[in-house]
């Protein structure tokens, strides 16, 4: 008995059945029902078959995403509901004339562009007119902002206010090793502007703010979101909402990464998703917790894909879809998530009307400011005094041996977070600790926790072993 299957249909080969991805066809087996599409549509036969009648060499064909060569070929049998996808190989693009409309420089430049139907000089003409902000030229937004450049989007925003840093180039392909110590601003745009002249590259130096971040977004038509702090990211899901542009999301950690677009006025936003931030210092940063390099690559680039579609008006952006990418496993995973009823930013019965304080919210300081002491830190010069000090405190290490192995304060013992708690009888004898991590974040948890099971005198070095590698000891690597 005939089966009806599904087909999907390559790009190269849809010319050929009436520019349909998918079609159902029927038969017993994968030969059969290829046979019969290839009987709806002749022009497809000699896509798939020899004369032999045999499948071509050059088209790879796979039954619910198995490689039917490793089953029974094209006798392998096949039940209804089954998918069988065509994999023809492909060479990269095609050649031909390039239309007119554009400089003779334009159009070579974006022929490969011009020769797609759904970009086409129509298309190409929507990208020069685009207007596009990125919020971070980092480990996303170095990916993100080439490819837009490449590709022709006439006007790009940049908002940064770091300097190059040795660590940041295992990931931010924007920058070199002769560019350590500059601007990251001045480099991306030198950088952006040499690999397209055509485009335009507007630079806004300083961090987004919330007297700023209305007045930004109003000038373009998406904004790109390639930050690192809970503070910004809520600022920008805001600004977006508020200002009615759509918000291309992208996030990473270690070796996972997230994706979506949040949709303008119609949601979901930010706060539908995430109607909280988490606590401070909970969620590691890269900084603290590593990322690998390559993977701000890929999510930068499925961020650049996103707003290339927006621009265009084609295919399906991921608005209330979120991507998840597992780079151990090379696995992506797609979630749905909805406008909450009750959101008090996108929702019908909204409440916020305007930017609120987002670090007051986020319980942080700003960006690109140094957290304000409390009474439980200690700065790297006292730090140091005590330690020359004929009563030193016990100094505390709670980094993984990862980073442990790269640098380390003299003297001071090692026992990471996860596992305070189980070894914290090799603590009491000591009278006075001094707790530190790299930045801050980590050592703030476990001064909570040793002072929640009684501790006293505990406090923790302020801005981590990064500040006092540049405070006390220069000698120290950094990462």
């Amino acid at each position: 008995m005939n089966a009806t299957v599904r087909v999907e249909i390559p790009t190269p080969l849809r010319g050929f059945v009436d520019g349909q991805a998918t079609l159902d066809a029927e038969g017993t087996t994968v030969g059969g029902v290829l046979d019969a599409l290839a009987h709806r549509y002749p022009a497809l036969r000699g896509h798939l078959f020899a004369p032999t009648g045999t499948l071509r060499g050059f088209v790879s064909v796979f039954l619910n995403q198995e490689d039917i060569r490793y089953r029974e070929r094209e006798a392998t049998p096949v039940r209804s509901g089954d998918v069988i996808s065509i994999v023809p190989a492909i060479a990269g693009g095609a050649s031909g004339p390039a239309p007119s409309g554009f400089s003779r420089e334009e159009m070579q430049r974006y022929s490969r562009h011009l020769l797609l139907p759904e970009v086409g000089l129509h298309g190409q003409q929507k990208l020069r007119e685009a207007r596009v902000l990125l919020v971070g030229a980092g480990g996303l937004g170095s990916p993100t902002a080439t490819y837009l450049a490449a590709a022709g989007v006439g006007r790009i925003g940049l908002v940064e206010f770091d300097t190059v840093d040795l660590s940041n180039l295992q990931r931010q392909i924007l920058y070199t090793t002769g560019d350590v110590g500059r601007p990251k601003l001045d480099v991306a745009a030198e950088r952006l502007r040499a690999l397209n002249p055509e485009i335009s590259v507007v630079p806004h130096p300083g961090p987004l703010t919330r007297e700023n971040a209305l007045g930004l977004l109003k000038e373009y038509d998406v904004v790109v979101d390639g930050t690192d702090n809970f503070p910004t990211r809520y600022l920008v899901n805001d600004a977006a909402i508020l200002t009615g542009i759509p918000n291309v999301y992208g996030s990473i950690y270690r070796f996972e990464g997230q994706v979506t677009v949040f949709g303008a006025r119609a949601g979901p936003c930010y706060r539908c998703l995430y109607p909280e931030p988490p606590p401070p210092h909970l969620v590691p940063s890269c900084a603290e917790a590593g990322v690998l390099g390559v993977l701000p690559g890929i999510v930068g680039l499925l961020q650049a894909i996103e707003t290339l579609k927006l621009l265009l008006g084609v295919g399906e952006p991921l608005v209330g879809r979120l991507v998840l990418f597992d780079a151990l496993a090379l696995r992506f995973r797609e979630l749905r998530i909805r406008a909450r009823p009750d959101c008090s930013l996108c929702g019908p019965q909204a409440t916020q009307k305007g930017l609120i304080d987002y670090p007051e919210f986020c319980g942080v300081p700003p960006p690109g400011t140094a957290p304000a002491p409390d009474g439980i830190t200690i700065r790297p010069a006292e730090l140091a005094e005590r330690l020359r000090s004929t009563d030193p405190p016990l100094l505390l290490d709670v980094r993984e041996p990862e980073e442990w192995a790269i640098a380390r304060i003299e003297g001071a013992r090692l026992i990471p977070l996860d596992q305070l708690a189980r070894r914290v009888d090799e603590l009491t004898a000591a009278r006075e600790i001094v707790v530190y991590c790299k930045m801050g974040g980590r050592s703030a948890r476990a001064v909570a926790q040793l002072t929640e099971l009684g501790f006293r005198g505990v406090r923790h070095l302020e801005g981590g072993i990064d500040r006092w590698g540049r405070e006390v000891d220069p000698t120290m690597p950094r990462y």
